[in-house]
């Protein structure tokens, strides 16, 4: 047996003995390193790491190791609390090769802003990719519902990528839900950030979303793709002024520009997958 396969088959069975009555969550090791706008994290032994973070940031202030605040947490697969927290009723469950919760959550004093968004990939050993994977990257406020903000799954094993506008916690889970509900539920989610605009941008962002809905629903891929593009270039040319685009640890800024660009990544993907594996 291979070191990686050892290594991960006890992460497993740690994580299948571990009683939600007792201990919810173990904390796992952390090693942090950032420069410029690009930070990588090594979750467990860094000799035989559990995962790998890169965090890819479009323009960043104040990026440093200590500003990130970073925790990651071996969960266990009874935990009541935290699997409440995960949408489709259980066709998003915690997966027994990998259950690990990594937060990132930068202190209100740290120092770290950022304009736009940040691409986070979280690389592991322990899943094993193949084409069409259900795999995905899913993110959650500190207490909050996770939702799927995955705009890539790529191999080596499994490289999980996404895109968001702010943080602060991730798993990397394989979603069982039909792909169409999913698109439903990123529109509705578009829609909501598209309400919390000025009133004179709302108008072109809600036009897309509603070429999006109809085209999905017509088998019209490309359409549909087209408008999610035209919407990402949007929220991109009006990032800044009129539109928010900065986030900040003191948590007193919406990045309205940020989370339309990772909103539109992310549904972007999944109209891929519909248009290339089906439901």
């Amino acid at each position: 047996m291979g070191k990686f396969a050892f290594a991960w088959r006890l992460l497993a069975a740690a994580a299948l003995s571990v009683s939600s009555a007792a201990v919810s969550a173990q904390s796992l090791p952390v090693t942090v390193d950032a420069s410029g706008t690009t930070a990588t994290i090594v979750v467990g032994d860094p000799a035989l790491p559990l995962a790998d973070l890169t965090l890819s940031f479009d323009d960043a202030s104040g990026l440093q190791a200590s500003s990130l605040g970073v925790s990651a947490q071996l969960v266990s697969l009874s935990d009541s609390a935290l699997l409440a927290r995960l949408p489709g009723l259980g066709l998003t469950p915690l997966d027994p090769a990998f259950p690990v919760l990594i937060t990132i959550e930068p202190p209100a004093l740290g120092g770290l802003s950022f304009h736009r968004s940040v691409r986070v990939e979280v690389h592991t050993h322990a899943l094993s990719y193949s084409a069409g994977s259900s795999y995905r990257l899913f993110k959650a406020p500190l207490g909050g519902s996770f939702r799927d903000i995955s705009d890539e799954i790529a191999p080596g094993s499994v490289r999980a990528r996404g895109t968001t506008g702010g943080f602060s916690q991730f798993l990397v889970l394989p979603d069982l839900r039909p792909t169409g509900s999913v698109i439903a539920q990123k529109i509705a989610w578009l829609r909501g950030r598209v309400d919390l605009l000025p009133p004179p941008e709302q108008p072109s962002f809600d036009a897309w979303l509603d070429t999006v809905a109809s085209a999905v629903a017509a088998g019209q891929y490309a359409d549909a793709i087209t408008a999610l593009d035209a919407f990402r270039a949007r929220a991109v040319a009006r990032a800044g002024s009129p539109i928010a685009d900065r986030w900040r640890a003191a948590r007193d800024l919406d990045n309205q520009a940020g989370e339309l660009i990772a909103g539109a990544a992310t549904l972007k993907f999944s109209v891929a997958y519909l248009r290339d594996f089906g439901q």
